[in-house]
């Protein structure tokens, strides 16, 4: 089972052009990429996520602004800020996640190695805790 142990940054490559501004490539990753999606508008003091997953993979990138995530493997907690559109969270299976404290205009993009299956989502934290300790 994963832990927040297995949740690491990742450096996207960059490529810089004085003239022409940055560009990111969302490569290489150690999963492929099925879906993408971002999170935007978010209220102040609002927050999203709190959920994990039983199978997917995915990698959080602060496209625009900034944002905290909280990982939780059931026994410890960390917490990673993201401020950067060149470096993505790697979120692994089996860890709970939590984004808040939403700086205004912030963009999430979340690239996934799995389409939308709501099976796959523990959103009950309560159902994680008994998941983690069923599957460890």
């Amino acid at each position: 089972m994963n832990t927040i142990d297995d949740c690491i940054l990742i450096d996207l490559p960059r490529h810089h052009s004085a003239r022409r501004g940055n560009l990111t490539v969302a490569e290489p990753l150690p999963f492929d990429i099925k879906r993408v999606y971002y999170i935007y508008d978010v209220p102040g003091g609002e927050s999203r996520g709190e959920h994990a997953h039983r199978t997917l993979n995915e990698v959080i990138v602060a496209a625009s602004g900034s944002f905290s995530v909280t990982l939780d493997d059931g026994t410890r907690r960390r917490e990673v800020f993201l401020n950067r559109p060149y470096v993505g969270l790697l979120v692994r299976p089996g860890v709970w996640d939590h984004l808040h404290d939403f700086s205004s205009g912030a963009v999430v993009m979340v690239l996934s190695s799995g389409y939308f299956d709501e099976g796959d989502y523990i959103r009950d934290y309560q159902d994680f805790l008994e998941y983690r300790k069923e599957n460890e």
